[in-house]
């Protein structure tokens, strides 16, 4: 999609997944006062962005107090992980990445966590998207390309998504897949112990 501005700009909308769409929207406070995104003093964000929490990434993000809101739920810490109304942009690969680097199995309960075990795989999981990002992303077929086609080469560094049968690069122990939430886990289950009790 193509939008031309009255100054001459133009607005290129590139969607290679079709999820988004783009529309004017009225802006709303943000939930905790800050800038509403990267760039902009504004503590303000479109409405329907509201509910979305921030990054790992954003500057104005407070580790810590994420760190506790996350122990305090009641669920399995790579669901907590995915859950972009307590955290954004960390999606089924960078969760895995993130547990493996931070020793943590999936289904670990989250409130079972340490502040600091809690603290230590949010921190895993800027290092794992800075990593990333330095790289342009995870690509593993022509989809997912950036807007002049060319490729991420993170695939090429992961630890855990995708090695299922393959030795831990950490310890040596054979890489474990499970199904988890329609999707799949993948861990060491050597240095990442499942936990005694899995949260129903």
């Amino acid at each position: 999609m193509e939008l031309d501005l009255e100054d001459g700009t133009q607005l290129w909308f590139v969607d290679q997944r079709t999820f988004g769409h783009l529309l004017v929207a009225e802006l709303v406070p943000t939930p905790d006062g800050g800038p509403g995104g990267y760039g902009s003093p504004l503590p303000a964000l479109p409405e329907p962005a509201a509910h979305i929490a921030r990054d790992p990434l954003d500057p104005t993000l407070d580790r810590a107090a994420l760190a506790r809101r996350l122990r305090a739920k009641r669920t399995e810490v790579k669901r907590a992980l995915l859950d972009q109304s307590l955290v954004s942009g960390i999606g089924n690969i960078y969760a895995d990445e993130a547990l493996w680097r931070a020793r943590l199995h999936p289904r670990r309960a989250t409130d079972k966590l340490t502040q600091r075990a809690a603290v230590e795989v949010l921190a895993a999981a800027e290092d794992v998207m800075r990593e990333a990002l330095a790289v342009g992303g995870t690509s593993f077929d022509a989809l997912y390309v950036d807007v002049e086609g060319a490729s991420g080469w993170f695939a090429r560094s992961l630890d855990a998504y995708g090695r299922e049968g393959e030795p831990c690069r950490r310890c040596g122990g054979l890489m474990r897949r499970e199904a988890f939430m329609g999707r799949s886990s993948t861990f060491c289950p050597t240095c990442q112990r499942p936990p005694r009790t899995p949260r129903p």
